[in-house]
């Protein structure tokens, strides 16, 4: 049985390998890998490399060297069984007649939720779930919060100093961080739909906001600019990919017409309490849309407003190895008053790039707690 197990545990990880290589490709669908096996031999292999196209079952049995029956599939997320963008992969597989399907993680889509499985079975296919289940899901981690809350995945990333400043007391803050954390910073641009900052880091930084340190796509890139007062040449609005600018109802006609012209979209937000963009309808209108992951990467001000506003499911802090005193903190006032009150994390990794760690953290009461 533990060799068994090992040998299960082996391939699906294979498949998981396989699964990656659809990030930044597939949103709003799943990543998913399969791998296809006989007497230890693998005889194909695929992973769902865009959304519309085949999934990863059928790319792999497209692969196989030889005939797929009584072989062992091996895949990361339970096979499809609705006609959606493609038809379902399980009566493909149960066409195949495999001997045996491994599958490591249940598919959360209610439309999907157990009937792939139960499917196979009712087949006579002998059907195993659950096999590097924490992985599988890990994976995928934005379709698992998008397919049940109809939100965007939120991470929340920023490079800050040792003493907790991500810049000086000037506002200077080039470079913080190390040229491999810029690269990571970039690798995980191009591994979600979108990424979001405020006017105030478009004023200071005139970044591009794109993924031009790695190989990827660019994400939309999205601004909040509550009164619309940027300039429609800042450098992110010609670089050539897609924007959008979040504004509200207080913000001159002028402004919106002239970015307008230029092609960019102006999305008008309600306004909170403080009269600032609300951000829960702002994921609300990025999940209507397909945007099933956002990458924050604005200021202390941004920061702090999707923090106390619970809207972050994980958390990116690049610790360079630095001090600078007096500065400009990393997150603002939050209004807690009482230790007990503070905001819970959980350490999912820790890091290194260059001379930087980089603390990946889960906030234990987000949306994701109990996906």
């Amino acid at each position: 049985m533990e060799r068994k197990r090992s040998t299960d545990e082996r391939f699906m990880r294979r498949a998981l390998a396989l699964a990656r290589k659809g990030e930044g490709k597939v949103s709003p669908n799943p990543l998913v890998g399969a791998v296809i096996v006989r007497d230890g031999r693998v005889i194909g292999e695929g992973w769902h490399r865009c959304c519309g196209e085949n999934h990863a079952e059928i790319n792999a049995i497209n692969d196989a060297t030889e005939n797929a029956a009584g072989a062992t599939f091996y895949i990361t997320l339970e096979p499809c069984s609705h006609h959606g963008r493609t038809p379902p992969c399980t009566e493909t597989l149960i066409a195949c007649r495999p001997g045996r399907v491994v599958i490591g993680a249940v598919d959360p889509n209610p439309v999907v939720s157990g009937r792939g499985i139960a499917a196979l079975k009712q087949s006579g296919i002998d059907t195993e779930v659950g096999i590097l289940n924490a992985a599988c899901r890990e994976i995928n981690r934005f379709f698992f919060k998008y397919i049940r809350t109809g939100l965007p995945y939120v991470t929340l990333k920023f490079a800050q100093t040792l003493d907790g400043r991500i810049a000086t007391a000037t506002g200077n803050s080039r470079w913080i961080s190390s040229p491999a954390s810029l690269r990571f910073a970039h690798r995980l641009r191009a591994a979600h739909d979108a990424i979001l900052v405020g006017a105030g880091t478009i004023l200071a930084d005139n970044p591009e906001l794109t993924c031009r340190l790695v190989r990827g796509r660019d994400p939309l890139r999205i601004v909040l600019d509550s009164r619309l007062r940027l300039s429609p040449h800042a450098n992110i609005f010609s670089a050539g990919t897609r924007t959008l600018v979040a504004s509200t109802r207080c913000a001159p006609a002028e402004g919106r017409r002239l970015l307008e012209r230029k092609g960019f979209e102006v999305l008008e937000i309600g306004e909170d309490a403080t009269g600032r963009i609300d951000l829960h309808a702002l994921l609300t209108l990025l999940g209507k849309r397909e945007i099933s992951s956002l990458l924050v990467e604005g200021g202390a001000s941004v920061a702090t407003s999707f923090l106390k506003e619970n809207l972050v499911d994980r958390l990116l802090v690049v610790l360079a190895p630095k001090i600078v005193g007096v500065g400009i903190n990393a997150v603002g006032e939050l209004g807690i008053r009482k230790m007990d009150d503070a905001l819970g994390f959980s350490f999912h990794r820790i890091t290194r790039r260059g001379a930087d760690l980089i603390i990946d953290a889960r906030i234990e009461h987000s949306a994701m707690a109990n996906l």
